[in-house]
């Protein structure tokens, strides 16, 4: 016979891993089915609509107003004051940055000049305006 005998005086020496990777199935299908909900998301915003719009590319800086003027600014929640320190503290070339305002089309302009006025401030001049292309 080639069986393996079983004395049942001796301890256990295998450790059974099925239902440890059961387990570790079933966390890994919770985390890929909760992930998406767990991703900070962006503002939904309704940009204006422009025929001359153009593309651009590299933009350093991206900051987007929102309807109720709440302002992030790279994904992060920034007051205007936070936000001019932020930008001074972060040592950019001001030639070389291309700042990117995203505006509901709803925002109050005063809000966007205000914006345009701290990047300007920092010594930040290549600000353009997110539009939608128009037909």
């Amino acid at each position: 016979m080639s069986g393996k005998l079983i004395d049942d005086d001796q301890p256990i020496a295998e450790i059974n891993i099925i239902p440890f990777v059961d387990i570790i199935l079933v966390i890994l299908i919770i985390f890929m089915v909760t992930a998406p909900f767990i991703v900070k998301t962006g503002f939904s915003l309704d940009l204006p609509k422009a025929s001359s719009s153009q593309s651009i590319k590299d933009a350093k800086i991206n900051i987007t107003i929102n309807v109720n003027g709440e302002v992030l600014l790279n994904g992060d929640t920034f007051d205007i004051t936070k936000m001019e320190d932020h930008l001074k503290n972060n040592n950019m070339k001001p030639d070389d940055t291309q700042v990117v305002i995203s505006a509901d089309k709803n925002v109050l302009h005063g809000k966007v000049i205000s914006i345009i006025n701290t990047v300007k401030a920092v010594g930040l001049t290549k600000v353009a305006i997110a539009t939608k292309k128009s037909n």
